[in-house]
Formats: C-alpha cells, sequence, structure tokens
C-alpha cells in the first residue's frame, strides 16, 4: 500500500475528535458555567488547585529570583547571562493563592552564548487578570544568532545526513560526528567558489529578529477550556556564510588551515526556487487557539491535561510580506503515580502542519503554541537526541514522555529547592504532506535529565538524549513540557 492510499491521516482524526468532543461539550459547558459562576466566584479556576504538599511551599508577597545563564546547546553553544524573574504571590489568605502559579511575572532574559549569539527577553504574564478570567501576556524579544542549522525543507531531510556540495545519491553519513569532519574537508571548488574551499559553515546562517507579541485569554469556566487571541509583528533578516574564512582540515597532510566557505545550502535551494523568505522581512501574524488546560501548577505539574488547537495566519491584508496559515494541535497529561515524595508520569503528542505557498522557511522551524513554541523538528523541546530544525517539512508529528521523580528537597533560608532525575523518550517524523502522516520513518531518541526545582516556579533542567545519530547535551529553564 503506497502513502497516498493510507486510510485516514493523524492529522484529520486529531482535528475531528478535539472538534467534536468541544462543540458536543460547548452547551452544557457554558450553561454550567453561567450558573456555577453566579454563586462560585472561583468556579473557573477550581479544577487547577495546587496539591497540599505544594500549596505549603508556595511563597507569599513579592518576590525576586535570578540566576547565573549557564545555558548550553550543541548549536548556539554555552550561554552566559542572567536570567530573572519577579513574581507577585499575593498573600495566602487571598482565595485565588491556591489556585495559581503567581498573580503576575515579570520576566527579563539576557545572554550571550559562545556561538556569538545574543538575546534580550522580555514577558509580562498576569493570569486572572483582577481575579476575573481573563489572562494577559506582553512578549519582546530582540537576539540574533549566526548558529541556526538548515538540512533542507522537505521530508528528504530524513534522509541521512549528506554535504550540500554531493549531488542526490552521492556519499551519506550515518552519525552527525562523521558528517561533522566531511564538511570542514577541504574540497576543490565549482564556479562561482574558490579554488579550494570547506563546507564548514555550509549548514549555517544568521537570523537577526525583532518581535512584539501581545495575548489576552478567557476562560470559559470551571471545565477548564479557554480561548486566547493575539497579534505579533516580527522583521526578520538573515545572512550566510560564502566565502567567510573557517577551519579546515587538508586530506592531504591531515592538518588544519583555514579556507573560505563554499555555497551554503540555504543559499542553493533559495536560487533553486526551492524556498521562500531567503531576504527575510516583516512578518504580520494574527493567532488564534481554544484551549482546555486542567494543570495544577504550570511550571511544575502533578496532575491534569493540556490540549490545544492553535492557529497562526499571516496575510498582506493585515501587514505582512508573506502568506501562510499554520495550524498546530497538542495535548499533554501529568498523573502522580503512588512512588517516593513525588513522581509524574509525564506526556506529550503534537501534530502541526503548514498551508500556503508562500510560507517562508523560517516559519517551518518552528510549531506555535500559546504555552510556548517549539522547534521542529529536533533539539531540546522535540527530539532530544538530534540537533534542532534537523527535520523540517510542512508537516510532522512528535512525541515525547517522561518519568519525573523527585529524589530530595531542601530548604536554604527562605529558598526552596527540589532535586530529582527524569529518564525520557522521543519520537517524531515529517512529511510534505499532511495527508502522508503515518508512522514510517520514525526517528527517535532517549535519555536521561536532571532537574533543580527553585521555589516551585523556576525549573532548571539538564537533559542529556541520544539517538542513533547523536548524543547531545542541553542545559534550559523549564520542563520540555
Amino acid at each position: 500500500m503506497t502513502r497516498r492510499h493510507l486510510p485516514h491521516s493523524i492529522a484529520v482524526f486529531s482535528i475531528a475528535v478535539l472538534l467534536a468532543f468541544f462543540l458536543l461539550s460547548l452547551p452544557d459547558i457554558l450553561a454550567q458555567d453561567i450558573a456555577a459562576q453566579e454563586t462560585d466566584s472561583l468556579a473557573f479556576v477550581r479544577s487547577r488547585k495546587m496539591s497540599d504538599a505544594d500549596l505549603a511551599k508556595k511563597r507569599e508577597g513579592t518576590f525576586f529570583t535570578a540566576i547565573p545563564d549557564f545555558s548550553a546547546d550543541p548549536v548556539t553553544g554555552f550561554g552566559f547571562g542572567i536570567r530573572s524573574n519577579i513574581f507577585w504571590n499575593g498573600e495566602r489568605t487571598d482565595p485565588f493563592f491556591a489556585y495559581t502559579p503567581y498573580f503576575a511575572k515579570l520576566k527579563a532574559n539576557a545572554a550571550y552564548y559562545t556561538s556569538n549569539a545574543r538575546e534580550l527577553v522580555l514577558s509580562l504574564d498576569i493570569p486572572y487578570f483582577q481575579g476575573t478570567p481573563w489572562r494577559f501576556k506582553i512578549d519582546f524579544k530582540a537576539q540574533q544568532n549566526p548558529a541556526n542549522l538548515y538540512f533542507g525543507l522537505t521530508e528528504k531531510t530524513l534522509d541521512p545526513l549528506r554535504l550540500p556540495s554531493t549531488p542526490s545519491g552521492g556519499q551519506t553519513y550515518t552519525t552527525y560526528q562523521e558528517y561533522d569532519r566531511a564538511r570542514k574537508t577541504l574540497r576543490a571548488g565549482v564556479v562561482g567558489e574558490a579554488a579550494l574551499v570547506t563546507d564548514a559553515l555550509s549548514n549555517r546562517f544568521r537570523e537577526t529578529e525583532f518581535m512584539l507579541n501581545l495575548k489576552a485569554d478567557y476562560s470559559l469556566g470551571k471545565n477548564g477550556w479557554r480561548i486566547m487571541a493575539g497579534y505579533e509583528i516580527q522583521h526578520l533578516s538573515y545572512a550566510t556564510f560564502e566565502g567567510l574564512d573557517a577551519e579546515a582540515l587538508n586530506p592531504a597532510t591531515g592538518q588544519t588551515t583555514n579556507a573560505p566557505n563554499g555555497f551554503s545550502l540555504l543559499k542553493r535551494e533559495n536560487e533553486q526556487g526551492l524556498l521562500t523568505g531567503f531576504n527575510g522581512g516583516w512578518v504580520s501574524i494574527f493567532q488564534t487557539a481554544l484551549i482546555y488546560d486542567t494543570r495544577n501548577f504550570e511550571p511544575d505539574p502533578t496532575e491534569g491535561y493540556y490540549f490545544e488547537i492553535a492557529n497562526e495566519f499571516s496575510n498582506p491584508i493585515i501587514g505582512s510580506q508573506f502568506a501562510f496559515n499554520k495550524l498546530f494541535l497538542q495535548g499533554r497529561a501529568y498523573q502522580k503515580l503512588p512512588i517516593g515524595p513525588r513522581t509524574v508520569l509525564a506526556g506529550r503528542v503534537g501534530i502541526g502542519n503548514i498551508f500556503g505557498d508562500n510560507a517562508p522557511f523560517f516559519e517551518f522551524q518552528d510549531q506555535w503554541s500559546p504555552d510556548g513554541s517549539i522547534n521542529a523538528l529536533g533539539g531540546r523541546q522535540s527530539l532530544r537526541g538530534y540537533r534542532a530544525n534537523r527535520f523540517l517539512a510542512r508537516s510532522l508529528w512528535f512525541v515525547n514522555a517522561e518519568l519525573r521523580v523527585l529524589l530530595a528537597e531542601i530548604k536554604i533560608g527562605e529558598q526552596q529547592f527540589g532535586f530529582g532525575v527524569v529518564p525520557f523518550f522521543d519520537a517524531g517524523t515529517v512529511r510534505d504532506r499532511w495527508q502522508d502522516l503515518n508512522f514510517t520513518n520514525v526517528k527517535t531518541s532517549l535519555g536521561l535529565g536532571g532537574r533543580i526545582i527553585w521555589n516551585q516556579s523556576t525549573v532548571i533542567s539538564f537533559d542529556y538524549g541520544f539517538s542513533r545519530e547523536d548524543n547531545l547535551f542541553f542545559i534550559g529553564l523549564g520542563h520540555t513540557f
């Protein structure tokens, strides 16, 4: 049976189930919640009550957390900077205290990476604004990253690694280590290149981004449903590294030398007309989402569910230089197990597709979610045994499973710290058409992580992922999901 004759696609089935469930439930949701809220001002948050153990440790008042940024990623390198948060938690006597991770949070992050990447992020989050079902978020980001990776824009990225200068059917590489050595090796240049060149930076490009995002969501009631709308404006610019000197290996002598870079894969595919957006530009996006959320504590949940249908619409009619429509469905589940002081089984499934022939290549690099965008496919946020954006195409699905085991807790002054381990498993794949999504050619990774949980609200994560292609170490803030 060919892929064209698959009985049903994963995406169609998932959308149908979620929409049917919501539409069938909506009349009861609205009727019950209107009546409930007339007598119970906390009706729309009661499903998200923290556990007694976590509530006992939650801090009151306003407090500040700041940690040096010693993040690590195999693509951007080691990061140095500061990641800070101001939390407004209110008083324990406040009726909302047990139902929200904070009354307001202001985040300010600034970092520099050894790859010469740098970023500034400012974010304000106000859940249940003034005791109402409204939640408001404002995000600003300025970043430049010269270490972005690009391996292609179709399901052919699922094939073994191949140098951009190698023709179809030519030599491939099973591991990233082999591939990395090959791309740094001198080769003869072609027309438009120097006599001897390297492909050391052939899969890299520099991105400069300025972004402002405004979001508001509204809780439909005690059943955990929310609707969200937002607007985002971005300006992006890109550059590749043709002709730039880089360290190269001379195969004749085995010695390292310097040589100019040959043509990058991104430039090659742009000149072949295989992608849009090589020159960057303005992107104007209208965002909408339908959300079901019963997590008992967003930063580190022990129980509850999270489902969403999220959409990004971009078109010249709203001031964008590009036209596309991105649909993403995500489901997560958290279940506390009767093992040790706290053991949580956590799982996630995501399905996404990009519609529109004018979708720029950079929109393939992530799936937008109101709970935080996800690199697709590869990296710390999806497949931890592969590098970020290793697999790109219009359609994708992925799954993650974690066992979050708390080993110990200590209190130093007013600071509460928890320490745990997280074995994990990731899997996913990409396709050029959503109709072809299936369970063949699936990429998998597994690994072990560590967690430091600071005052419950700040999670410091360490993950080591393994795959047939690579072994990667990540340091970051927050759980993967």
